[in-house]
């Protein structure tokens, strides 16, 4: 239905841009989230995104589009708006938000924001910049209601009323220690409302809390958060002094984030969530070098094809038939394990420090399911050689069991190359974590193509020594 109302939406702007109806465009795009204008506004002609901007510059959600609009967009946008109307869409804009804008811009359009802001503007954004990318510093939001623990409820709900507006989510109170400064408590509106209002916030805060600190990775806040179901988190620095939260909103840019990084990651098509949106050139320069892995590993693998070539021409075509189920078999057990591994690694379900034990795991699978295959592969093949040399064959210049040889040969090659395939797909990922990299690109062309070369070696040696 989401999708519906989104082309329908998209259809009844440009008709409006085409017939020019500047007062109704408006309106419709002023009542439109600024979510569901960023899909509408992505489908849309360059030359309509011109004018229609226009439109949506005046909108009270611009920031929160801008926040959500694909980075190749973003750029196209602000090389061709004005001074002013920058300087609108950034009075709209959280400091956080605003950083990021300045990191993703083209160095002459970064600085042309940083004299757009005033003092005050200027210090956030820098205080923000100070921290690591993908950190908790970058993500956190400086809009939160703390209060002093020798408040009384009373004076904490009047505060909470003369502030609380302009706070965008007041989900919990932040208690800090009235001498130390230090944060040493949290409570939510619930116990704010419904505790007696001469009690002070020290007597009925959550003195046991989870923090996280400005320099840990947003991907291990988005775990705390969806672990903990919390709505926000406070962000302290190493003094315990409370500098920021981290609002579940956030999280879930940072979780959509990180899976998509993820998925391309795996797929070899690199990490830019706006790949489509790319042009053709960006886009062939970007998925090139994960390409490669695969045309070396064909170069490999032909070069194997050709060392047992004598194998080859002596068992005709028949040997040649069956490589691409072994490095096929080999190849899927392979990207099943290593994308297992790498969401168990980030979800927290893979205990880094008893690695092994998956990967033993991970190997016994491989060698259950290399039986199950590599037995029904081995006596198809065996019969289907056998029928073959009876209808083709002179039988008399053969061994009898030439073709229970083949069959085993076929059947011990599926075997193993599932049993490599689930042993180095879980080793790779589990090896690039340990090296603090990240272990996603290990489901890509990497794995396969290791996993393809190892396949073709296993099943031409097996042949050459069985056949």
């Amino acid at each position: 239905m989401a999708n519906f109302d989104n082309r329908r939406m998209l259809d009844t702007i440009r008709r409006l841009n085409r017939r020019d109806s500047k007062i109704t465009l408006y309106k419709v795009i002023n009542k439109i989230h600024p979510s569901q204008m960023v899909h509408i506004y992505r489908h849309l002609h360059p030359i309509e995104r011109e004018n229609i901007f226009q439109y949506i510059v005046r909108m009270d959600g611009v920031g929160e589009f801008i926040k959500e609009l694909d980075e190749s967009l973003i750029d196209d946008i602000f090389a061709s708006i004005s001074s002013k109307q920058i300087k609108t869409i950034l009075s709209k804009m959280q400091s956080e938000d605003i950083a990021e804008l300045i990191e993703e811009l083209p160095k002459k359009l970064a600085t042309k924001i940083q004299k757009l802001l005033n003092k005050e503007e200027l210090s956030e954004v820098e205080e923000v910049l100070q921290y690591e990318d993908e950190s908790a510093g970058r993500i956190m939001s400086h809009e939160f209601m703390a209060f002093n623990s020798s408040l009384t409820i009373k004076e904490a709900r009047n505060r909470f009323k003369q502030y609380g507006e302009d706070i965008e989510m007041p989900f919990y109170i932040y208690v800090i220690d009235t001498d130390t400064k230090k944060m040493i408590g949290v409570l939510s509106l619930r116990q704010l409302l419904l505790n007696d209002e001469n009690k002070t916030l020290k007597d009925i805060m959550e003195k046991d809390f989870i923090y996280v600190n400005p320099e840990d990775d947003q991907e291990k806040v988005a775990n705390i958060v969806s672990e903990y179901n919390y709505l926000a988190l406070p962000v302290l620095n190493e003094k315990h002094e409370l500098v920021g939260i981290i609002t579940v909103d956030d999280v879930m840019d940072v979780m959509r984030e990180e899976a998509t990084e993820d998925m391309l990651k795996m797929a070899g098509a690199g990490n830019e969530e706006d790949i489509l949106l790319q042009s053709i050139s960006e886009n062939t320069k970007t998925r090139f070098p994960w390409l490669m892995p695969s045309w070396i590993g064909g170069l490999f693998a032909m070069l194997i094809i050709s060392y047992f070539e004598d194998l080859m021409i002596g068992h005709k075509i028949i040997l040649a038939s069956f490589i691409p189920i072994i490095i096929g078999m080999g190849g899927n057990i392979g990207t099943q394990t290593s994308t297992i591994i790498v969401r168990g690694l980030s979800t927290g379900h893979v205990n880094i420090n008893e690695f092994y034990k998956v990967i033993f795991k991970e190997i016994k699978v491989g060698m259950s399911l290399g039986i199950i295959y590599g037995t029904l592969l081995g006596c198809l093949s065996g019969l289907f050689i056998y029928y073959s040399i009876q209808t083709n064959y002179d039988l008399d210049r053969m061994h009898h069991d030439f073709w229970l040889m083949y069959g085993l040969t076929i059947g011990t090659s599926i075997f193993l190359s599932m049993l490599i395939g689930c042993a180095v797909a879980s080793l790779i990922p589990i090896a690039l974590y340990k090296l603090n990299r990240d272990p996603a690109i290990a489901t890509g062309p990497f794995v396969t193509t290791a996993i393809d070369i190892l396949g073709v070696l296993v099943y031409f040696l097996i042949a050459s020594s069985l056949l």
